[in-house]
C-alpha cells in the first residue's frame, strides 16, 4: 500500500470475526456488515476512489 498509494497502513487486532477497512474516519470496506471478505482487488479499489 505505501509503494503504490503514499499511505501507511496499521494493522489493528480485532475479534469476532470483525475485518474492516478504513481511511481515516470513512469506513470503506466491513466484512460484518456485507457478511464477506473483500474480493481480489476491492480494497485497492476502494482506496484509490477514495483517495481520488
Amino acid at each position: 500500500m505505501k509503494r503504490r498509494f503514499d499511505v501507511d497502513t496499521q494493522l489493528v487486532k480485532g475479534k469476532n470475526g470483525v475485518f474492516e477497512v478504513s481511511l481515516g474516519d470513512s469506513l470503506l470496506f466491513s466484512k460484518k456488515s456485507l457478511g464477506r471478505f473483500p474480493e481480489d482487488g476491492e480494497v485497492e479499489k476502494l482506496l484509490a476512489e477514495a483517495l481520488g
